[in-house]
Order: C-alpha cells, then structure tokens, then sequence
C-alpha cells in the first residue's frame, strides 16, 4: 500500500506509517546462516502479510533483521513486532531467539526508495560496519538519546 491506507475494521480511519524496524539476534550470536536467510526474509513478508502488515523490505546478516513495512492502523508497533519475532523464531527453530528489545523508526513516502536499498545492501553495508556501529548510527541520526551500558544488554 502505496498510497493512503483505509483500516478495514476501523470505519473513517486513514494512515500512513512506514517503520524501519531493527532488531538482532539475542547476544548478537550469528546464527543466520546465509543459505538460510532468503527462506527466513520470505516467512518474515508471509507474517506480515498474514496480520495486514505491507511488508516492504526484509534483509540483514548473520546476526540481525531489518524490516520496512506500512503499519496498519489496527495494529499497535509492538504487537507487530512481537509476531513476526515471535513467529520467525518459532520457525527457525529453538537456536534462534531474538534480542528482548528492537529498534524502531519513523520513515516518510519521500525516504522509503532509500531505505529499501539500504536494507537490501546489509551484506555490503558490514564489511565496514558492525552491527552495534550501524545501530548507534541509527539511533543518532534519528535523535535518539541512551545510555551506553543499556543499549545492547
């Protein structure tokens, strides 16, 4: 969805709010294997799809997700992200858990070409980054203040 969203239960409710939504694996363990992580991207969309969340990126490496999708306005953000965490991990399998919290940021109609490619570039992107770098980047670009020892506990 594009263009403006019409909530199919909410009668006279209109929005638009596309997410990036990160979050790693619980220690930063890599255990996404590469082979695996196409399968993985795909269950993610199949998630979304299945709760009328419009996925529109899904990527990442080893040790972290990223997703872009328009939130519908049925849907509270950490409800979201607690299914498709919750799901993906059951899926894996029980070597696979999530870390407890996630990142989650606000992208506007005009940035989401942007951070589509960004998101399909994550196997590029860290062969000069690490996650941790890439996230606390993220977090100062995005105005976000925290305390160091807190941020991936």
């Amino acid at each position: 969805m594009l263009g403006w969203a019409r909530g199919d239960t909410l009668a006279h409710t209109f929005s638009k709010n596309y997410v990036h939504v990160i979050f790693s694996t619980k220690g930063r363990r890599k255990i996404i294997e590469k082979e695996l992580q196409p399968r993985l991207w795909a269950y993610l969309a199949g998630i979304s799809k299945n709760h009328d969340i419009n996925m529109l990126a899904v990527g990442g490496t080893e040790d972290h997700i990223h997703l872009l999708f328009h939130l519908p306005p049925k849907l509270a953000l950490a409800k979201a992200v607690l299914l498709l965490k919750a799901n993906s991990s059951k899926w894996m399998s029980k070597d696979l858990s999530w870390q407890e919290g996630y990142g989650a940021f606000s992208v506007s109609s005009s940035n989401l070409a942007a951070v589509i490619r960004y998101i399909r570039n994550q196997q590029k992107h860290h062969r000069k980054f690490t996650f941790e770098e890439e996230f606390r980047a993220i977090l100062r670009r995005h105005g976000i203040e925290y305390a160091p020892r807190d941020l991936f506990g």
